[in-house]
């Protein structure tokens, strides 16, 4: 296919002086706000280093521990009590009344009245060289765990599955923002010109409450946005030729589709116009790369025992050895979403009792083979995994209107929660943060989402503080107006 390079590196990444008088509500009183084009200013505050193709691969401006990632999260938030954070005080406590320091003040999504302390429902012990603690729900996942790094103290200001999930991918818990995704493939481009530098699979038969937003481009060009994948089916809707249809034709339309396009884009200077056509050419070239990259038919055995993976289905297991696939191939960036862990206790199946060890059993060999297998293929060192949900869950047992749930479970948990990062340069063994005997707060070390985000962005060679476009006279960023700092701790 015949790429239009030129038009589209300017149309992508800067509205044309015609298109932004045109369409800018600012009308004349843009004129006072300069003539300089996105990018101008972008590379002017080095937020954009040596811009070229936009799916082009890009070098960083800081040195790189890490060139991708795969980001899996555990939609309705796990609980780390049940998991990674060992609390003998709360199991100590256990039934007695919450002390009313924990509860004046404070806005929980359902608990009323006093709750009851309640500890793990499951036992603790601690595993591998750096003696983290690990419940005994996973222990696939603990023949790996010296390979992994936690972070016991991160902190949100939202309590809701909506806004929480948008905050910790987008850095903004409203609709409309850029997800982190968006912004690595911005800032570093693809590794491979023929599969999108952001792809998106789901698992749990739901999606994220935060919708299609979590994957979002935002405010950047709508080709840095995810692309959503099946691990059944065709991997990508509307990606396989309609009936009748050959690749031949298909090829002819999409060029004459883009000969269109460019005639449009000479007349209006719409930078979304040039956006159409990558994204047509990408969807042409996809149809091969896309189908041979997400056939898990093509895995020996050994593979699917070690993943537990059954091809023809969708679930976790398939979603990480397909994440696997992907990174191989040169995607810049994988989104896992596994949506079922909202553990309330209104029903058996989101009980920390019942649903949640079907979960976690759900869990624990993929991701155990996910890092194993990146290992032994030499892809984790430039492989960054991270692992969380949106919040933690209480050291309280819920109830509603002062009455226990039927099935044991916890509420949302803003103030403290764990996520675990392994590969691309973090520093392996490092248990990072700690809170109350309880695990209620954070005591040492609280860590928020711009900090996250800007460690996340630091492996990967990026600076969270210049990685920005300015939109309406305002420097947008990952991370925001929000103070942040890099978890240097975390890095090998």
């Amino acid at each position: 296919m015949n790429v239009w390079e030129d038009c589209r590196l300017r149309a992508l990444e800067q509205a044309t002086r015609r298109h932004f008088l045109r369409e800018s509500m600012a009308g004349l009183a843009a004129l006072w706000l300069g003539e300089q084009s996105l990018v101008e200013k972008a590379a002017a505050s080095g937020a954009v280093h040596n811009p070229a193709r936009p799916l082009a691969e890009r070098r960083p401006p800081l040195a790189a521990k890490a060139k991708r990632v795969i980001y899996l999260h555990m939609a309705g938030s796990p609980s780390q009590l049940e998991l990674f954070a060992h609390k003998p005080e709360l199991a100590r406590l256990s039934g007695q009344d919450c002390p009313q320091e924990f509860l004046e003040g404070k806005r929980f999504a359902f608990i009323r009245g006093v709750p009851q302390l309640l500890g793990s429902v499951y036992p603790f012990h601690q595993a591998g060289g750096a003696g983290h603690w690990i419940s005994d729900r996973l222990p696939h996942f603990e023949q790996v765990i010296d390979r992994a790094s936690f972070i016991h103290t991160m902190q949100t200001d939202q309590f809701n599955h909506a806004p929480a999930q948008l905050l910790i991918h987008t850095g903004n818990q409203r609709p409309g923002y850029a997800s982190a995704g968006s912004w690595v493939s911005y800032g570093l481009g693809s590794e491979n010109q023929n599969m999108p530098g952001f792809m998106v699979l789901l698992s749990g038969g739901r999606f994220p409450d935060g919708g299609k937003g979590v994957w979002s481009s935002g405010y950047l060009p709508s080709v840095y946005q995810g692309v959503q994948c099946r691990s059944s089916g065709d991997p990508v809707l509307f990606l396989s030729n309609p009936e009748g249809i050959s690749r031949s034709l298909r090829g002819r339309v999409v060029e004459a589709i883009a000969n269109i396009d460019r005639q449009t884009h000479d007349e209006f200077g719409d930078p979304e116009t040039v956006t159409r056509i990558a994204q047509y050419e990408m969807a042409f070239r996809m149809q091969t790369a896309a189908s041979e990259a997400l056939d898990l038919g093509q895995e020996p055995q050994h593979i699917h025992q070690l993943y537990g993976t059954q091809p023809g289905q969708e679930s976790l297991a398939n979603n990480c050895l397909l994440a696997r696939r992907l990174v191989e191939r040169g995607v810049r960036y994988v989104q896992l979403f596994d949506w079922g862990w909202d553990s309330h206790g209104a029903g058996e199946g989101e009980a920390l009792n019942g649903g949640f060890k079907t979960k976690c059993q759900q869990l624990d060999r993929p991701v155990a083979a996910l890092l194993t297998d990146l290992e032994q293929r030499g892809l984790l060192d430039e492989t960054l995994v991270v692992w969380g949900g949106e919040f933690g869950r209480t050291p309280m047992r819920e109830n509603r209107g002062g009455r226990e749930m039927p099935f044991i479970g916890r509420d949302h948990h803003p103030f403290a929660f764990t996520i675990w990062m392994a590969g691309g340069g973090v520093r392996a063994g490092v248990s990072y943060g700690e809170t109350d005997p309880i695990g209620y707060a954070a005591v040492k070390d609280p860590v928020t989402v711009p900090d996250l985000h800007a460690t996340m962005l630091r492996l990967l060679g990026l600076d969270a503080a210049e990685l920005g476009v300015t939109i309406q006279g305002f420097n947008q960023r990952l991370t925001g107006v929000n103070k942040f700092r890099v978890i240097e701790e975390l890095i090998s």
